[in-house]
């Protein structure tokens, strides 16, 4: 028996049954369609689609290919779909994206993914609650806006940390706010990487003239191109803001050092006059002045200070205090 984890009839009154593992075989006859999911870790899956004649070699390698871009191919009238979602499982990373490889028929659907995505439970839970899509299109439209439905938390996630970060921008510690800021980068960069192409690959489907995609389902996955489409472009918004709010970070690092440099030029450019003076006072040749008077001591000391503060004038009214 192969490895399905899910197998429902779809009728043509949008009624949907689900079927007996014995009965995976049903193929029918304008009565709506199938729709049989398979785990790719099984290796009955393989087996399946080894003894299935309408999937030959082409389609039985690019189904149970380990990585895959999203794509969209024509194959003898059928349709090849590569797609992805985000990983939504506990401990795991979002931008750790999850694939899902589609085989259309004109009265079936084949998919297969090998780890479990959100968005597949909320296309059984539809079929079992709801009416449901009366063509192999319809559902495939579905099953692409479920998953960008489930981006939208991610999305909104990543927003709210920048604006966060953007927000607090003078209150947050410098070195850290880099580190996070890189690693929001590089989680935008690693979602738009499978995203883009998922826009593609969407339109591309879109285009099909097939008699089993109707000018709604057309529509309706046009729509989700476009939808993936709004997702890349608040991705690439989120990796430009986080490289502002980085270059903001830099100037204000760069800022604080500059003053800190002048604070301690400044401190050089006072004492170093100071310094030379109390030098020359400090020699022992013959002819310094007030070697033998009482308050000759204080009287350096006045001279000293009188000279340092003539130098705090000179450099605030230069501007460089």
């Amino acid at each position: 028996m192969p490895a399905i984890l899910y197998a429902y009839h779809v009728t043509r009154t949008g009624r949907a049954v689900k079927l007996d593992p014995e009965n995976y075989t049903l193929r029918p006859e304008k009565n709506g369609f199938v729709w049989l999911h398979f785990d790719r870790k099984d290796p009955a899956t393989e087996t399946f689609f080894e003894k299935d004649d309408s999937i030959d070699m082409v389609v039985s390698q690019n189904l149970c290919a380990d990585d895959s871009r999203p794509r969209t191919i024509m194959h003898d009238g059928d349709i090849l779909l590569n797609l992805r979602g985000v990983n939504l499982h506990e401990g795991s990373e979002p931008e750790d994206m999850i694939g899902i490889r589609f085989f259309v028929q004109d009265n079936r659907v084949v998919s297969i993914e090998k780890r479990t995505l959100k968005a597949t439970g909320d296309i059984v839970e539809r079929l079992q609650k709801r009416a449901t899509p009366l063509t192999p299109g319809g559902f495939i439209a579905g099953f692409a806006n479920a998953l960008i439905d489930r981006m939208a938390p991610t999305i909104t996630n990543l927003n709210e940390q920048v604006d966060e970060l953007e927000e607090k921008i003078d209150q947050i510690d410098a070195d850290k706010s880099r580190g996070n800021l890189s690693e929001l980068r590089r989680d935008a960069i690693m979602l738009r990487r499978y995203l883009a192409p998922q826009r593609d690959a969407l339109n591309t489907l879109s285009q099909q003239q097939v008699s089993y995609i109707t000018a709604d389902n057309q529509l309706r996955i046009r729509e989700a191109a476009d939808q993936a489409t709004r997702v890349t472009e608040e991705l690439e918004a989120i990796r430009e803001r986080c490289a502002i709010v980085k270059d903001q970070l830099t100037d204000m690092r760069a800022e604080e050092m500059n003053r800190n440099m002048m604070i301690l030029s400044v401190v050089a450019a006072i004492f170093l006059p100071l310094g030379l003076i109390s030098g020359m006072f400090g020699i022992n040749v013959g002819g310094m002045p007030w070697t033998e008077a009482a308050n000759g001591f204080w009287w350096v000391t006045a001279m000293i200070c009188i000279i340092g503060f003539v130098q705090l004038i000179i450099f605030k009214i230069l501007k460089w205090i």
